[in-house]
């Protein structure tokens, strides 16, 4: 069972910088895509990134032009450098790859705090 990891949450005072990464236990067939959600207090689930295998990016308005969503020279891992952050963006984050058959992959989230 393939099994996705964050990593590289943790506390930071608004205006600061995080770069999370998220790792594959093992290889991961036919991967289209990678991406990362959040889910922030009181809200659900909600997307904040992704990149294709072709390196195309998509990024949610609230995190475009802070964030930026990789590739890693690694097979199947992915960052995000997130910039310029705000109390806004204190949540869990999660790794997610997509699959045409079955479940998709979620890793079980980063915590990023952000303080004012």
């Amino acid at each position: 069972q393939v099994q996705l990891v964050e990593s590289g949450g943790g506390l930071v005072q608004a205006g600061g910088s995080l770069q999370l990464s998220c790792a594959a236990s093992s290889r991961i067939e036919h991967v289209l895509l990678m991406g990362w959600y959040r889910q922030t207090p009181g809200n659900q689930r909600e997307f904040v990134a992704s990149i294709s295998s072709g390196d195309i990016t998509n990024y949610a308005a609230s995190v475009e032009g802070r964030f930026t969503i990789s590739r890693g020279g690694a097979e199947n891992t992915l960052f995000l450098q997130m910039n310029n952050l705000t109390p806004e963006d204190t949540g869990v984050y999660y790794c997610k790859v997509p699959r045409l058959i079955g479940s998709d992959y979620w890793g079980k989230g980063t915590q990023v705090t952000v303080s004012s």
